[in-house]
């Protein structure tokens, strides 16, 4: 009964708190496929459909997509689909044919952490996934 009263209240919040879920799934799952494709190819990267980086991930923050784009600061993941994922994760708050999918990667070269986060996530929660 507690919970229906919570709901009630402020389902906008609880709304809210459900697509981050959704944010801490997708980034999870991303981050995932990134690290099967590299164990698949002996550690190195390999996207043939990445446009600039075919042979290794992005060292600065640059958003995910699912097309081809036309500058250098997105990064094409459709190579993962669908041996590594069954579909490439779309932020909630976006269009669900949307070509980006509202996530970020970045390669840290000195380290080797690869982190995927969700920009758009709510309530000031931050939602990044590191491995």
């Amino acid at each position: 009964m507690a919970g229906a009263i919570i709901v009630a209240i402020n389902p906008g919040r609880q709304f809210a708190k459900a697509r981050n879920t959704q944010r801490t799934t997708d980034v999870n799952a991303l981050l995932s496929g990134i690290v099967q494709n590299m164990t698949e190819n002996q550690g190195r990267w390999n996207c043939p459909t990445s446009v600039y980086y075919a042979t290794s991930l992005p060292v600065t923050t640059t958003m995910i997509v699912s097309e081809s784009e036309a500058d250098n600061t997105q990064i094409n993941l459709s190579c993962l689909v669908p041996n590594i994922l069954p579909r490439l994760p779309v932020d909630p708050s976006f269009p669900a044919n949307s070509t980006t999918t509202g996530y970020t990667l970045r390669y840290e070269t000195s380290s080797g952490r690869i982190t995927v986060c969700a920009p758009s996530a709510e309530l000031n929660e931050t939602i990044c996934t590191v491995r």
